[in-house]
Protein backbone atom coordinates (compact mmCIF):
# COMPACT_ATOMS: atom_id res chain seq x y z
CA UNK A 1 0.00 0.00 0.00
CA UNK A 2 1.34 3.63 -0.74
CA UNK A 3 3.21 5.36 1.65
CA UNK A 4 1.32 8.99 1.11
CA UNK A 5 -2.07 8.54 3.23
CA UNK A 6 -0.88 6.67 6.03
CA UNK A 7 -2.25 3.91 4.83
CA UNK A 8 0.83 1.57 5.55
CA UNK A 9 1.26 2.88 9.12
CA UNK A 10 -1.38 1.17 10.86
CA UNK A 11 -0.84 -0.16 14.49
CA UNK A 12 -0.40 -3.61 13.16
CA UNK A 13 2.42 -2.23 10.66
CA UNK A 14 6.05 -2.24 11.89
CA UNK A 15 6.45 1.17 9.99
CA UNK A 16 3.73 2.86 12.59
CA UNK A 17 6.15 1.35 16.06
CA UNK A 18 8.76 3.81 15.56
CA UNK A 19 8.80 4.89 18.97
CA UNK A 20 11.09 7.63 20.30
CA UNK A 21 14.40 7.02 22.51
CA UNK A 22 13.44 5.63 25.65
CA UNK A 23 10.14 3.66 24.36
CA UNK A 24 8.16 6.39 23.66
CA UNK A 25 5.16 7.20 21.92
CA UNK A 26 6.08 10.61 20.21
CA UNK A 27 7.14 9.09 16.52
CA UNK A 28 3.75 7.64 16.39
CA UNK A 29 2.96 11.40 17.12
CA UNK A 30 4.99 12.46 14.25
CA UNK A 31 3.47 10.57 12.31
CA UNK A 32 -0.30 11.93 12.75
CA UNK A 33 1.24 15.29 12.71
CA UNK A 34 2.71 14.65 9.18
CA UNK A 35 0.02 13.01 8.04
CA UNK A 36 -2.54 15.95 9.05
CA UNK A 37 -0.27 18.27 7.38
CA UNK A 38 -0.30 16.56 4.05
CA UNK A 39 -4.48 16.04 4.32
CA UNK A 40 -4.55 19.82 5.10
CA UNK A 41 -2.65 20.45 2.04
CA UNK A 42 -4.54 18.05 0.19
CA UNK A 43 -7.55 19.98 0.72
CA UNK A 44 -5.93 23.54 -0.23
CA UNK A 45 -5.02 22.30 -3.28
CA UNK A 46 -9.01 20.54 -3.99
CA UNK A 47 -10.00 23.89 -3.19
CA UNK A 48 -8.10 25.58 -5.89
CA UNK A 49 -9.79 22.94 -8.53
CA UNK A 50 -12.77 23.30 -7.35
CA UNK A 51 -12.58 26.85 -8.14
CA UNK A 52 -11.57 26.00 -11.58
CA UNK A 53 -14.47 23.69 -12.07
CA UNK A 54 -16.75 26.60 -10.82
CA UNK A 55 -15.22 29.04 -13.06
CA UNK A 56 -15.34 27.09 -15.87
CA UNK A 57 -19.27 25.76 -15.18
CA UNK A 58 -17.74 21.97 -14.83
CA UNK A 59 -19.11 19.86 -12.78
CA UNK A 60 -16.62 17.35 -11.26
CA UNK A 61 -17.84 13.43 -10.20
CA UNK A 62 -15.63 11.33 -8.45
CA UNK A 63 -16.09 7.62 -9.18
CA UNK A 64 -15.19 5.04 -6.58
CA UNK A 65 -14.74 1.24 -6.47
CA UNK A 66 -13.31 -1.78 -6.03
CA UNK A 67 -11.15 -3.11 -9.18
CA UNK A 68 -13.08 -4.41 -11.19
CA UNK A 69 -16.68 -3.24 -10.60
CA UNK A 70 -16.93 -1.60 -14.23
CA UNK A 71 -16.28 2.09 -13.78
CA UNK A 72 -14.56 2.74 -17.27
CA UNK A 73 -17.57 0.61 -18.90
CA UNK A 74 -19.74 2.40 -17.16
CA UNK A 75 -17.96 5.65 -18.62
CA UNK A 76 -18.21 4.44 -22.37
CA UNK A 77 -21.63 3.75 -22.33
CA UNK A 78 -22.36 7.33 -20.42
CA UNK A 79 -20.12 9.16 -23.03
CA UNK A 80 -22.31 6.80 -26.02
CA UNK A 81 -25.83 7.92 -24.43
CA UNK A 82 -24.15 11.55 -23.33
CA UNK A 83 -21.34 13.23 -25.76
CA UNK A 84 -24.19 14.21 -28.32
CA UNK A 85 -25.80 16.84 -25.38
CA UNK A 86 -23.01 17.45 -23.05
CA UNK A 87 -19.30 18.13 -23.61
CA UNK A 88 -17.47 15.40 -21.62
CA UNK A 89 -13.86 14.47 -20.51
CA UNK A 90 -12.21 12.23 -17.92
CA UNK A 91 -9.08 11.82 -15.80
CA UNK A 92 -8.18 8.44 -15.31
CA UNK A 93 -6.56 6.82 -12.02
CA UNK A 94 -4.24 3.49 -12.44
CA UNK A 95 -1.14 2.44 -10.83
CA UNK A 96 0.23 1.79 -14.02
CA UNK A 97 -0.88 1.68 -17.58
CA UNK A 98 -2.93 4.04 -19.54
CA UNK A 99 -5.53 1.01 -21.05
CA UNK A 100 -8.55 2.92 -19.63
CA UNK A 101 -7.81 6.14 -20.68
CA UNK A 102 -7.36 4.77 -24.47
CA UNK A 103 -10.62 3.34 -23.77
CA UNK A 104 -12.41 6.71 -23.45
CA UNK A 105 -10.00 8.30 -25.78
CA UNK A 106 -11.24 5.68 -28.41
CA UNK A 107 -15.14 7.35 -27.99
CA UNK A 108 -14.01 10.88 -29.28
CA UNK A 109 -13.59 11.79 -25.85
CA UNK A 110 -10.21 13.59 -23.93
CA UNK A 111 -9.06 11.09 -21.13
CA UNK A 112 -5.48 12.01 -19.21
CA UNK A 113 -3.75 8.92 -17.43
CA UNK A 114 -2.35 9.58 -13.96
CA UNK A 115 -0.64 7.06 -12.94
CA UNK A 116 0.35 6.76 -9.45
CA UNK A 117 3.03 4.17 -9.27
CA UNK A 118 2.57 2.56 -5.37
CA UNK A 119 -0.27 5.24 -4.32
CA UNK A 120 -3.75 3.47 -4.39
CA UNK A 121 -5.49 6.94 -4.91
CA UNK A 122 -5.50 9.83 -6.15
CA UNK A 123 -5.43 13.18 -4.51
CA UNK A 124 -5.68 16.92 -5.55
CA UNK A 125 -2.43 17.47 -6.82
CA UNK A 126 -2.31 15.00 -9.19
CA UNK A 127 -5.72 15.89 -10.15
CA UNK A 128 -4.16 19.66 -10.59
CA UNK A 129 -1.67 18.54 -12.84
CA UNK A 130 -4.14 17.00 -15.31
CA UNK A 131 -6.50 19.82 -15.58
CA UNK A 132 -3.38 21.71 -17.58
CA UNK A 133 -4.08 19.04 -20.29
CA UNK A 134 -7.97 19.30 -20.48
CA UNK A 135 -10.05 22.19 -22.08
CA UNK A 136 -11.80 22.79 -19.41
CA UNK A 137 -13.64 25.98 -20.56
CA UNK A 138 -14.96 23.86 -23.46
CA UNK A 139 -16.58 21.24 -20.68
CA UNK A 140 -20.01 20.54 -19.19
CA UNK A 141 -18.97 17.34 -17.33
CA UNK A 142 -15.72 15.96 -16.24
CA UNK A 143 -15.86 12.40 -14.32
CA UNK A 144 -12.66 10.94 -12.09
CA UNK A 145 -12.22 7.33 -12.67
CA UNK A 146 -9.88 7.21 -8.77
CA UNK A 147 -7.75 3.94 -8.24
CA UNK A 148 -9.52 1.18 -7.81
CA UNK A 149 -9.54 0.54 -3.74
CA UNK A 150 -12.75 1.07 -1.01
CA UNK A 151 -9.95 2.57 1.63
CA UNK A 152 -7.88 5.80 0.66
CA UNK A 153 -9.68 7.32 -1.66
CA UNK A 154 -12.65 8.18 0.36
CA UNK A 155 -10.05 10.52 2.73
CA UNK A 156 -8.79 12.88 -0.21
CA UNK A 157 -10.89 15.56 -1.60
CA UNK A 158 -10.04 16.09 -5.48
CA UNK A 159 -11.85 19.06 -5.86
CA UNK A 160 -14.76 17.15 -7.12
CA UNK A 161 -18.65 17.94 -6.57
CA UNK A 162 -19.71 14.77 -6.30
CA UNK A 163 -18.74 10.90 -5.05
CA UNK A 164 -20.20 7.75 -6.55
CA UNK A 165 -19.52 4.17 -5.60
CA UNK A 166 -20.07 1.48 -7.48
CA UNK A 167 -20.74 -2.05 -5.91
CA UNK A 168 -20.40 -4.78 -7.95
CA UNK A 169 -22.58 -7.64 -7.86
CA UNK A 170 -19.36 -9.58 -8.22
CA UNK A 171 -19.10 -8.35 -4.71
CA UNK A 172 -20.59 -9.33 -1.19
CA UNK A 173 -23.84 -6.97 -0.37
CA UNK A 174 -21.75 -6.23 3.16
CA UNK A 175 -19.49 -3.77 1.64
CA UNK A 176 -20.96 -0.86 2.50
CA UNK A 177 -21.00 -2.75 6.08
CA UNK A 178 -17.23 -3.49 5.72
CA UNK A 179 -16.99 -0.14 4.34
CA UNK A 180 -18.18 2.40 6.25
CA UNK A 181 -15.87 5.52 5.74
CA UNK A 182 -15.94 5.00 1.50
CA UNK A 183 -19.99 4.27 1.66
CA UNK A 184 -20.88 7.60 4.10
CA UNK A 185 -18.70 9.35 1.52
CA UNK A 186 -20.77 8.58 -0.93
CA UNK A 187 -23.80 10.94 -2.62
CA UNK A 188 -24.65 7.99 -5.04
CA UNK A 189 -23.98 4.38 -5.15
CA UNK A 190 -24.29 2.69 -8.38
CA UNK A 191 -24.97 -1.21 -7.86
CA UNK A 192 -23.24 -2.44 -11.21
CA UNK A 193 -23.51 -5.62 -13.31
CA UNK A 194 -26.93 -6.29 -11.99
CA UNK A 195 -27.70 -8.73 -15.39
CA UNK A 196 -25.37 -10.67 -13.97
CA UNK A 197 -27.56 -11.19 -10.40
CA UNK A 198 -29.24 -14.14 -12.05
CA UNK A 199 -26.00 -16.07 -11.32
CA UNK A 200 -24.35 -14.00 -8.48
CA UNK A 201 -27.53 -15.98 -5.82
CA UNK A 202 -25.18 -14.89 -2.99
CA UNK A 203 -25.83 -11.69 -3.61
CA UNK A 204 -28.71 -9.70 -2.25
CA UNK A 205 -29.89 -6.55 -3.39
CA UNK A 206 -32.36 -5.85 -0.54
CA UNK A 207 -29.39 -6.84 1.62
CA UNK A 208 -26.88 -4.07 0.49
CA UNK A 209 -29.74 -1.71 0.62
CA UNK A 210 -30.02 -2.04 4.08
CA UNK A 211 -26.08 -1.88 4.93
CA UNK A 212 -26.08 1.29 3.18
CA UNK A 213 -29.20 2.67 4.83
CA UNK A 214 -27.87 1.37 8.37
CA UNK A 215 -25.03 4.18 7.72
CA UNK A 216 -27.47 6.78 8.60
CA UNK A 217 -26.87 9.39 5.21
CA UNK A 218 -29.70 8.18 3.37
CA UNK A 219 -27.66 7.48 0.03
CA UNK A 220 -29.62 6.72 -2.91
CA UNK A 221 -29.24 3.11 -4.32
CA UNK A 222 -29.53 2.22 -8.26
CA UNK A 223 -28.84 -0.54 -10.33
CA UNK A 224 -27.32 -0.43 -13.72
CA UNK A 225 -25.47 -2.76 -15.99
CA UNK A 226 -23.96 -2.26 -19.54
CA UNK A 227 -22.64 -5.37 -21.00
CA UNK A 228 -25.46 -8.31 -21.56
CA UNK A 229 -28.52 -6.60 -20.94
CA UNK A 230 -27.79 -2.73 -20.33
CA UNK A 231 -29.27 -0.47 -18.33
CA UNK A 232 -28.55 3.03 -17.50
CA UNK A 233 -31.44 4.98 -17.40
CA UNK A 234 -31.58 5.86 -13.84
CA UNK A 235 -28.05 6.79 -13.73
CA UNK A 236 -28.48 9.04 -16.79
CA UNK A 237 -31.33 10.83 -15.44
CA UNK A 238 -28.92 11.64 -11.98
CA UNK A 239 -26.10 12.86 -14.36
CA UNK A 240 -28.80 15.43 -15.65
CA UNK A 241 -30.35 16.01 -12.85
CA UNK A 242 -27.22 17.10 -11.37
CA UNK A 243 -25.88 19.25 -14.39
CA UNK A 244 -29.40 21.13 -14.40
CA UNK A 245 -29.11 21.70 -10.83
CA UNK A 246 -25.46 22.87 -11.09
CA UNK A 247 -26.80 25.16 -14.12
CA UNK A 248 -29.70 26.49 -12.24
CA UNK A 249 -26.99 27.37 -9.10
CA UNK A 250 -25.02 29.34 -11.33
CA UNK A 251 -28.13 31.48 -12.53
CA UNK A 252 -29.52 32.18 -9.38
CA UNK A 253 -25.62 33.30 -8.22
CA UNK A 254 -25.38 35.59 -11.86
CA UNK A 255 -28.71 36.98 -11.03
CA UNK A 256 -27.67 38.04 -7.27
CA UNK A 257 -24.32 39.11 -8.72
CA UNK A 258 -26.67 41.47 -11.24
CA UNK A 259 -28.74 42.57 -8.38
CA UNK A 260 -25.46 43.62 -6.34
CA UNK A 261 -24.54 45.48 -9.25
CA UNK A 262 -27.38 47.59 -9.68
CA UNK A 263 -27.75 48.47 -6.25
CA UNK A 264 -24.21 49.58 -6.59
CA UNK A 265 -24.47 51.78 -9.16
CA UNK A 266 -27.44 53.53 -7.59
CA UNK A 267 -30.10 51.37 -10.34
CA UNK A 268 -31.93 48.95 -7.26
CA UNK A 269 -33.81 49.35 -4.38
Amino acid sequence: MCQTCGCAITPASPHGKAAAPGGGASGQRTVVEVLQNLLAENDRVADHNRGHFDAHGVLAINLMSSPGAGKTALLEATILALKSRHRIAVIEGDLETDNDARRIRAHGVPAVQITTGTACHLDAASVHRALHDLPLAGLDLLFIENVGNLVCPANFDLGQHLNVTLLSVAEGDDKPAKYPVMFRASDLVVLSKTDLLEVMDDFHPRRAAAALRALGRGTPLIHTAVRRAPSISEWLEWIEAQLRGRAGARRRIAARGAAADRTCFGLGA
